[in-house]
This record gives structure tokens, sequence and C-alpha cells, in this order.
């Protein structure tokens, strides 16, 4: 480990990387075969992944966000596991992006049609509801619309932003995203995925080979993509300038 130790320090992304536990993975037993070359080594039967290279993965997805951004292309985050939902949710509202901080509803890509019915149902009955035009219903019938609006608002809100099929979608935990990644792939959607060493990330895109299950290493990553591509919707604002 001295040659990854002396690099800390010496640079400020490596270094704030290392802080956040990004270069834990898993142990040998549960590595993916695909994973290997962003291992280093192993400390205390724990693999640790090169952050040389991680930043070298991070910057290419980055300039991808980035350029998707200018071209004024969305990209859809997803990250439905607890550790990840907090950080999507934040960091795709600021950038105005769509998201998923829950569980994948199938469709959303290959059936965008379907799913974008139960968002403009959601707009149209939370429109009604702030116009006061639900009074005219009875107080039984008012509360089912309030739990419909619940229901699809818990489902469906990250979605608003997203009027069509995403250009790219940024996944976190590409193993435990696998269908997200699949409709991506089957829709010619590109990916950009933080994966840990028991993720395949031959089918991806852009592959952040990175601790995927702490809070600090995933809030970390995801807000570098998510500030790379506000960066790009500025270039892109000065161009139409």
């Amino acid at each position: 480990m001295t040659e990854t130790t002396q690099k800390i320090g010496n640079d400020p992304v490596i270094d704030q990387m290392f802080k956040v536990g990004a270069h834990f993975a898993y142990s040998r037993s549960r590595r993916h075969p695909s994973a290997v070359p962003f291992i280093f080594g192993a400390k205390n039967r724990v693999e640790i992944f090169d952050l040389e290279k991680t930043k070298a993965s991070l910057e290419t997805a980055k300039n991808f966000a980035k350029k998707m951004a200018s071209e004024g292309k969305q990209i859809l985050f997803v990250g439905g596991k607890n550790e990840a939902r907090d950080a999507v949710l934040n960091s795709a509202k600021s950038a105005d992006l769509p998201y998923v901080a829950g569980r994948w509803i199938g469709g959303t890509i290959t059936n965008f049609g379907e799913i974008r019915g139960r968002v403009e149902r959601l707009l149209d009955l939370t429109s009604k509801r702030e116009k006061g035009e639900l009074a005219k219903y009875t107080k039984m019938e008012r509360l089912l619309i309030d739990r419909e609006i619940e229901r699809l608002d818990k489902t469906f809100a990250g979605l608003i932003p997203m009027k069509g099929i995403p250009k790219a979608i940024f996944v976190v935990d590409s193993k435990r995203e696998k269908i997200a990644v699949a409709e991506a792939r089957k829709a010619g959607v590109q990916v950009i995925a933080l994966s840990s060493s028991d993720c395949d990330i031959s089918d991806i895109d852009f592959p952040i080979s990175a601790n995927d299950s702490s809070v600090g290493s995933i809030r970390f990553f995801v807000n570098e993509i998510a500030e790379a591509y506000k960066s790009g919707k500025v270039q892109n604002a000065n161009i139409k300038m």
C-alpha cells in the first residue's frame, strides 16, 4: 500500500476520495472479473481500489455528463439503496434532473409512454387540488384522491422533469440496479455507474470503480457528476446567449 499512500496529499481529488472511503472494495471472493484492472491490492482481506484509475474514470464520466448538459440532454439519476437515496435526490434536484431514489419501476425507459401517463396524472390531480377544484367531491372521494396523489408522488415525483427518454442514466451500484441498466442498454441509452468490485462493468459505458456502499463515498461521486452536469448547463446557456 506504500505507493498509494504516497500519492495521498499530493492530489486533492485522490485525497478526497480516500477520506470518504472510496478505495474500499469487497473481499476477493466477491470480486467480479471485470473489476480486476481497478484493484490495487488488499488489506485485512478487503481489496483496495487503485484511486488513480478511479480518478481517471471519474474525469471521463464527468466530461461526458458535462457534454450531455452542454447539448441540452438529460441524465436520469438512479439510486434505490438506502445509502444512496438522499444523495441521488438532492444532487439530481440541484441540477434540475429526473431521478429514481427508490425502487425502480419496470418500463421507466422501455415503456416511457405509460410512465409519463402516470406522471401527468400526478400533475393533473395536484393542480386541481391546489386550485380548489376538488371541492365538488365528497369528503370520502377527496380522501381517496389524496391517497392516490400520495402514492403517485412517492413513485413518480422524481420523473416530473423527464419529458422524454433520457440520453443517459447514472446509477449507484450497477449490480443492484441491473434492471435499470438492462432497460438503458435495450433503448440505446448510455450508462454511467458507480460500481464496486462485485459489479459487472463490462457493459457499462462509463464505469466508476469505487465504494458504492458507504454514504460518504456515494455522496461524493453523485455530487461530482451533478456538478459536472451543472457546469455543462452554464456552458449551454452561454452558447445560446
